[in-house]
């Protein structure tokens, strides 16, 4: 695999250290709440109001939370796919049916994952999406985001492009998450929008 712009590596793994320290001590009740503004914002987007099929994926810890979400769209009739971590950390699809098509998945020692049980479609499903809601840690002032480092999105995206793909591109997090930098490497591709418990800012589309 080519690896792309390593200086900024560093950068990147203390922003990350310094936002997951943050998330990691909010409090159950602030987590829950602003999952619900979330939601309220996130299905104000006309992206998501014209969608059949959306890309999502099931919020973890203290994670932005997005069960909420993925309820409403599946009663809106929105076809909602999720991920399941393949073990060279890219990713399969499944179709989200309701909380009872999930199931609690540990991948060498991490985190647990809730994924979808259902039939796997394969990676390139994800090409039939209208639009992507993707997980990061921070968005900045030109949609650059940043992931947790696993490379599973950054796969996702290049898939997208070589399909000729081109759904919306939107980010979860919270509002203390939109900073003025991300630090940048070649392959980064930046976000249309980015949806917090307060709002949704835009970022030009390619």
């Amino acid at each position: 695999m080519r690896q792309h712009g390593r200086a900024d590596e560093p950068d990147k793994r203390a922003l990350r250290r310094q936002l997951l320290r943050v998330r990691n001590g909010l409090p159950e009740d602030d987590i829950r709440s602003s999952a619900d503004a979330l939601a309220g914002q996130a299905l104000l987007l006309p992206e998501l109001a014209a969608a059949r099929t959306v890309a999502a994926y099931v919020s973890v810890g203290g994670e932005p939370g997005t069960r909420a979400l993925l309820d409403t769209l599946r009663a809106r009739g929105v076809r909602v796919l999720l991920p399941a971590l393949l073990p060279d950390n890219d990713l399969d699809w499944a179709e989200y049916t309701g909380p009872g098509s999930l199931a609690p998945v540990r991948h060498d020692g991490r985190m647990e994952l809730l994924e979808p049980s259902g039939p796997r479609l394969g990676p390139d499903a994800v090409a039939s999406a209208d639009t992507v809601l993707l997980p990061g840690l921070a968005v900045d002032e030109h949609g650059m985001r940043l992931g947790r480092g696993g490379g599973s999105y950054d796969r996702v995206l290049a898939r997208l492009e070589s399909a000729g793909a081109r759904p919306a591109l939107v980010v979860l997090l919270y509002d203390t998450e939109v900073v003025a930098r991300v630090p940048a490497e070649p392959h980064d591709r930046p976000v249309h929008a980015v949806v917090t418990p307060t709002g949704v800012r835009r970022f030009t589309r390619p």
